[in-house]
C-alpha cells in the first residue's frame, strides 16, 4: 500500500448543518453580532461563507453589508465619552493656565508686550461671552 492510499483526501471546506446556518443567520440579522464576529465566534472557515448564508436564508437584504463591527468598536459608552471628555478639558484648563502664568511672566519679567488681541481674550470670562445674533 501506498501512502496515498492510507491517508483521507483533505477537504479544503466543510459542510455546515441548515440549523447551524439558520442559528447564525439569525443572531448576525438581530444584531446580537456583524457576520465577521459571528465567523470568528463559530469558527467559521471561509471569508465569505456567513454572507453567503444570509444572503440565502437572511430575511434582510445583504447585497451590499455594512461593515458594522468597526462602527461598534469606535463607539463609547457615554458614561465613558462623558468622563474622557472631562479629562480633556481638564488638560485644556491646565494648559491654558500655563500660558497664562509664562504670559504674566514674559510680560513682568522681560518687558515683553503681547499683542492686544490676548489682551481682549484675558478680559473675557465664561460668563460673559455673548453670541452674535
Amino acid at each position: 500500500m501506498n501512502a496515498e492510499e492510507e491517508q483521507p483526501p483533505k477537504r479544503s471546506r466543510r459542510d455546515y448543518e441548515i440549523d447551524f446556518k439558520l442559528r447564525v443567520v439569525r443572531e448576525v440579522e438581530s444584531g446580537r453580532m456583524s457576520y465577521h464576529e459571528a465567523q470568528k465566534a463559530y469558527g467559521i472557515q471561509g471569508k465569505s461563507t456567513v454572507l453567503v448564508w444570509l444572503r440565502k436564508h437572511g430575511c434582510l437584504d445583504w447585497k451590499y453589508p455594512k461593515k458594522q463591527s468597526t462602527q461598534r468598536k469606535n463607539e463609547l459608552h457615554p458614561e465613558k465619552r462623558i468622563k474622557q471628555l472631562e479629562s480633556a478639558l481638564k488638560r485644556e484648563r491646565t494648559r491654558n493656565q500655563m500660558y497664562e502664568n509664562l504670559f504674566e511672566i514674559l510680560e513682568k519679567e522681560q518687558g515683553i508686550q503681547l499683542p492686544e488681541q490676548h489682551k481682549e481674550l484675558d478680559k473675557l470670562k465664561p460668563g460673559k461671552l455673548q453670541r452674535k445674533v
